[in-house]
């Protein structure tokens, strides 16, 4: 049985914000989340997906362009 834990303790582990959390559940980015009502809980041992709002830039070796 897989451990649950809140937006808000995913966000603080992940370093982003509640809001990011709850998109990235809502485009079914993180595997088997949980939605009750207007809450999404997700598992304990969830990987954080790539953001691919990030671009890379190919000419600096795949740095980011900030």
């Amino acid at each position: 049985m897989l451990d649950y834990i809140s937006v808000k303790e995913t966000a603080k582990k992940w370093g982003i914000s509640e809001r990011r959390v709850q998109k990235l559940c809502e485009g079914n980015r993180i595997e088997d989340v949980i939605r009750f009502g207007h809450l999404w809980v997700v598992p304990k041992e969830a990987k954080k997906p790539i953001d691919l709002r990030k671009k890379k830039n190919i000419k600096n070796g795949g740095q980011s362009d900030k």
